[in-house]
């Protein structure tokens, strides 16, 4: 069965972006840079890809992506319609009009297409934000992978919005970059 994995970057209190949805606080260079890009190339939108010489690197842990509508307005706002073309793109909204043929916008119940997403064959699936649609699909990821920043927000948008529901996890491996960045693995406990 394929696996859900919440893999986002986060500052130390626990923020994946700024109040108004700033995203400028994290870093990409030297040895973490190099660790994305050798073991999640794909998780490097279109735009950016060549320019990174990923244009040909074939995906390697994950082959779809879900993401809020927040997570996906960055994009439409610099003219990119599908910013993940290599991975199958479903973006969550009840409002949102389909802006391109390659994403599907989804207003139902993102735990319903999580499921069915799992039981079909497949790579790995990409939870890529934000905050209320991990809230929704806490109770089906399998994985957090969190790059935790060197950065304290002091407030922000938090890794999930969800009912208080303590839930434990077990840590299956951690990594720390030179750029003082982890890169920390959990798995449901």
């Amino acid at each position: 069965m394929r696996r859900l994995t919440y893999y986002i970057g986060c500052s130390l209190d626990g923020f994946i972006a700024g109040p108004d949805g700033e995203t400028d606080s994290s870093g990409f260079d030297g040895d973490l840079k190099d660790a994305i890009l050798s073991e999640y190339p794909e998780t490097i939108p279109a735009h950016a890809r060549e320019a990174l010489g990923l244009a040909d690197v074939p995906n390697k842990v994950f082959d779809t992506i879900l993401m809020g509508r927040a997570t996906y307005e960055p994009a439409l706002r610099i003219g990119v319609t599908s910013p993940y073309p290599h991975l199958r793109q479903y973006v969550f909204s009840s409002t949102l009009p389909r802006t391109d043929p390659e994403v599907e916008v989804v207003s139902g119940n993102p735990v319903e297409l999580v499921r069915g997403l799992k039981r079909q064959p497949g790579a790995g699936i990409w939870l890529c934000g934000g905050a209320s649609l991990a809230g929704q699909l806490l109770g089906e990821i399998d994985e957090l992978l969190l790059k935790r920043y060197p950065v304290v927000s002091g407030s922000g948008i938090p890794l999930f919005r969800a009912p208080f529901a303590p839930a434990d996890w077990l840590l299956s491996d951690t990594r720390v970059f030179l750029t003082g960045t982890t890169l920390t693995s959990y798995v449901r406990h």
